[in-house]
């Protein structure tokens, strides 16, 4: 039996490891807290996932190691991310591991047209950059042979215990109580949303393929929709009339900024919702066969919660 190695117990990681169990599979889930998934059958480990000789002490020898990590604090990414990332990278070469690596579509930056893999990673912002030099890195430990690494990359999230995590689910309590949502940028533009479980879902297949290996994957997703269509969607899901959006841009994002440590790194990435922002995913439908969730179970998975 293969043994897996989670890293993170966010969105993804819960959901990496919900498939993984449902399929037989051993698998430790590793957070600093060593947070209980509530998945049974599933050893967690609390250890310092930034430090390779603490993670390589406390965890079993594994086949796979996942990092589906995400620092939530957008405002320590600089001081987070590096270490981490050189510690999984590290830890899964000491273990003989496959390197999974959930990504995000930052390292492109500003797009026009359709986000196809073979895209070069030409992001102007610092969180770009960062994401960018992470995969650069496992792609070189690949090509010397040091270890088999992959990445998958998904859109913007939606579905289960997205929470503050996604665009849409961030907005759902105040659009409950009947008041205006407050979005990024345009709210009338085509946008991909990708389903956390379709995240998973790829990840592990792109992990068990090795003819995989070595290369980005865009997640499957459902077509795009603009952030009004879809908040109105997800309300509906669970009888509710949509609400008013508000796109914030331009001098009042600005002003807004100005108190918001949150809202000055989100500034950086406002070039996502000023025009259309759309993920070409025909690589892994054709590779592995996966479509995404259906779009109303995905609407009514984001309300729930």
């Amino acid at each position: 039996m293969a043994h897996h190695l989670v890293v993170g117990a966010g969105p993804v990681g819960r959901a990496v490891t919900d498939l993984l169990a449902a399929d037989g599979h051993d698998v430790t889930v590793v957070t600093r807290s060593g947070r209980d998934t509530g998945v049974p059958g599933v050893r967690h480990v609390a250890a310092d996932a930034s430090d390779p000789d603490v993670l390589s002490a406390v965890v079993p020898p594994a086949d796979v190691l996942y990092n589906c990590a995400n620092p939530t604090d957008y405002t320590r990414w600089d001081t987070v991310w590096p270490p981490l990332a050189a510690s999984l990278l590290t830890t899964a070469e000491r273990l003989g591991a496959v390197y999974a690596i959930t990504g995000n579509l930052y390292p492109y930056g500003p797009v026009d047209r359709p986000m196809t893999e073979d895209l070069p990673d030409a992001a102007t912002d610092h969180k770009g950059r960062l994401r960018a030099r992470m995969w650069a890195d496992a792609l070189a430990a690949h090509r010397e042979g040091r270890v088999r690494a992959v990445e998958v990359r998904g859109s913007d999230y939606v579905g289960p215990g997205v929470g503050q995590n996604g665009h849409l689910s961030r907005v759902i309590p105040a659009a409950l109580r009947g008041r205006t949502a407050v979005m990024m940028g345009r709210t009338d533009q085509p946008h991909t949303f990708t389903d956390v479980r379709d995240v998973a879902r790829t990840l592990v297949a792109a992990a068990a393929d090795p003819g995989a290996h070595g290369r980005t994957w865009h997640v499957p997703s459902n077509p795009p929709v603009t952030q009004a269509r879809g908040l109105a969607d997800v309300l509906a899901a669970i009888g509710h009339p949509p609400v008013r959006t508000v796109g914030l841009r331009g001098p009042a994002l600005a002003a807004v900024a100005a108190f918001s440590p949150l809202l000055r790194e989100l500034r950086q990435l406002i070039y996502q919702f000023k025009r259309p922002y759309v993920l070409d995913d025909a690589a892994a439908r054709e590779r592995f066969g996966i479509t995404p969730t259906p779009w109303a179970e995905v609407c009514r998975a984001t309300a729930a919660g």
